[in-house]
């Protein structure tokens, strides 16, 4: 495995030996992990290699079996995802959707519910700048967009959250290429104002455009640990998920 040597600066995010997985189904063995402030990383590999495990183990929706994970110099090992969200570290699900029974802007300001008039408005200002389209549609239902603007809103939840860290579980799932490129966009944004992001994400070529650097993982283990710089050479993706196949 290739490894890159890390900043001796402690990272905002370090994850050794964990492991985790569904009642007696193992699916993370002895992961390390490190994210520093202001890096974007992606995270791919395979469908049923484990990214999505990962990141519910960091955020405390899904319980860990091993290892150790420190955020901000804090161990929320065992913090619950309400914890894990009040610390700063912020988790987009996969396929996640919005109340649809609510507005647009409803679901924005439940996002913001912990912050000052002022404040939230500026962070629903952010999203709406990030989002035109739900801008346009701020006091209709959520339940009345599209798959693709409701995707939106969510990614939108998460900017008004304003975290430290962003785990982005495939935020471009029914989008189409020109919105892909967008959430891209916005990710390199959230980054310009302070955060750090894990994106796991399908369009490895797209992620990797936008990511410092990259882990493969493949039947739950990372096999490649290197630059987003180096993962773009011809080859090496594909090496990483076949070599360890």
């Amino acid at each position: 495995m290739h490894t890159l040597a890390h900043d001796a600066v402690s990272p905002l995010l370090s994850v050794t030996g964990l492991s985790a997985g569904y009642g007696t189904l193992r699916v993370l063995e002895g992961l390390n992990v490190q994210i520093r402030d202001r890096e974007i990383v992606a995270l791919v590999g395979p469908n049923g290699a484990g990214k999505s495990t990962l990141l519910r183990a960091l955020s405390g929706l899904s319980p860990k079996t091993a290892g150790d994970v420190r955020f901000a110099g804090r161990d929320i090992s065992r913090f619950s995802t309400r914890e894990c969200g009040r610390a700063g570290l912020v988790h987009v699900l996969e396929g996640h959707r919005v109340l649809p029974s609510l507005t647009v802007e409803e679901n924005l300001l439940l996002a913001a519910l912990d912050q000052g008039a002022a404040e939230r408005q500026i962070r629903l200002d952010e999203a709406y700048a990030a989002f035109p389209e739900i801008a346009e549609k701020r006091s209709l239902k959520a339940g009345t967009l599209s798959g693709g603007q409701q995707q939106m809103l969510v990614i939108g939840q998460g900017i008004v959250r304003r975290p430290q860290l962003l785990m982005l579980d495939e935020p471009s799932a029914g989008l189409s290429p020109v919105l892909i490129d967008r959430v891209l966009e916005v990710i390199t944004m959230l980054r310009s104002k302070g955060a750090a992001v894990l994106l796991v994400e399908q369009a490895v070529e797209k992620a990797l455009r936008v990511a410092d650097r990259v882990y493969v993982l493949v039947h739950g283990r990372i096999v490649l640990d290197t630059s987003a710089a180096e993962a773009r050479k011809p080859g090496v993706i594909e090496h990483a998920f076949l070599g360890s196949a």
